[in-house]
């Protein structure tokens, strides 16, 4: 089954960096695209980035220039370093895949931004 394992979140101060990483299972990982969301409480989860099975990137707006998704298709792995964090950030991070029409999420990892 669809598995999917984020880490790496963590308590940083606002100019920091974090790197998440997300362990995927179950599925063709290469030929799969990959994205990030978060969720901040109170409010809706929204998509962060994302990474097409080609390799190209998309990012939302409000983290452009700050953050790079990537991916070790060996390893199954995809990536998020985020930089230059801002306490807006703060969030829960989630992986997620689309399979057969479904959308699979991970446990999430919690990443807090602040003094």
């Amino acid at each position: 089954q669809v598995q999917l394992v984020e880490s790496g979140g963590g308590l940083v101060q606002p100019g920091g960096s974090l790197r998440l990483s997300c362990a995927a299972s179950g599925f063709t990982f290469s030929t799969t695209d990959m994205m990030w969301y978060r969720q901040a409480p109170g409010k809706e989860r929204g998509q962060v980035a994302r990474i097409t099975r080609g390799g190209s990137t998309y990012y939302a707006e409000s983290v452009k220039g700050r953050f790079t998704i990537s991916r070790e298709n060996p390893k199954s792995t995809v990536f998020l370093q985020m930089d230059s964090l801002k306490p807006e950030d703060t969030a829960v991070y989630y992986c997620n895949v689309i399979m057969y029409g479904r959308n699979y999420w991970g446990q999430g990892t919690q990443v807090t931004v602040s003094s």
